[in-house]
């Protein structure tokens, strides 16, 4: 039977609408990084460098009886600039385009991408429902949420991409996702949402 993690980890791969505290744990990815405007040339280049990446790795695991279904596509998104991300024309976001893999999957078995471990901690994240260009209303909301808990961000942004977006722009499922430590060193909850908080006593 195929690992499909968007089953086997459902907390990974799903949000509420409403922002949420959660714990993640070090995963491994395949990654591409560049600069430009999503879906430029160099943008798209690279996603497809990194799909026939993880199909490489999938064949490989195939041959030894572990076949997995391919993973979402993610992105973490950033820029060098003290300005509003938003501000900074989309010709210079920075990116870091990645497929989480399965645990058996291992750096020997990627090509042309690049194999790296993450581990994101406390994160808060929330399902985003329509286009692209809507997302500052999902992320406005996450930031208020992360003012009142009295977080700070503690990471990149950080995009899971759920559904794809030529087919129902308006429908289109996006997971947002910010790693955040606390204003302070005040105690966080020895679990989130189930999930027992793996990096240490506080969110630093």
């Amino acid at each position: 039977m195929k690992l499909d993690l968007a089953k086997s980890d459902k907390l990974y791969y799903t949000a509420p609408t409403d922002p949420v505290l959660r714990a993640f744990d070090t995963y491994g990815y395949a990654t591409v990084t560049g600069e430009g405007a999503p879906l430029g040339s160099e943008y798209t280049d690279a996603v497809g460098t990194l799909y026939r990446s993880v199909y490489g790795a999938k064949k490989l695991a195939k041959a030894a009886d572990r076949d997995f279904v391919v993973p979402k596509l993610e992105g973490q998104w950033w820029v060098d600039s003290d300005d509003p991300p938003l501000s900074v024309p989309r010709e210079q976001w920075r990116w870091r385009m990645m497929i989480r893999l399965p645990d058996f999957v291992t750096g020997e078995m990627i090509t042309g991408a690049t194999f790296e471990r993450f581990h994101e901690g406390a994160a808060i994240q929330a399902l985003h429902i329509g286009p692209y260009a809507t997302e500052p209303e999902t992320l406005a909301r996450m930031e208020a949420f992360m003012a009142e808990k009295g977080l700070t961000m503690n990471g990149r942004h950080h995009e899971i991409y759920l559904s794809d977006p030529r087919r129902s722009a308006t429908r289109t499922k996006t997971i947002l996702r910010h790693p955040v430590r606390a204003q302070s060193r005040q105690p966080i909850l020895p679990e989130v949402d189930g999930i027992p908080h793996i990096s240490s006593k506080y969110v630093r």
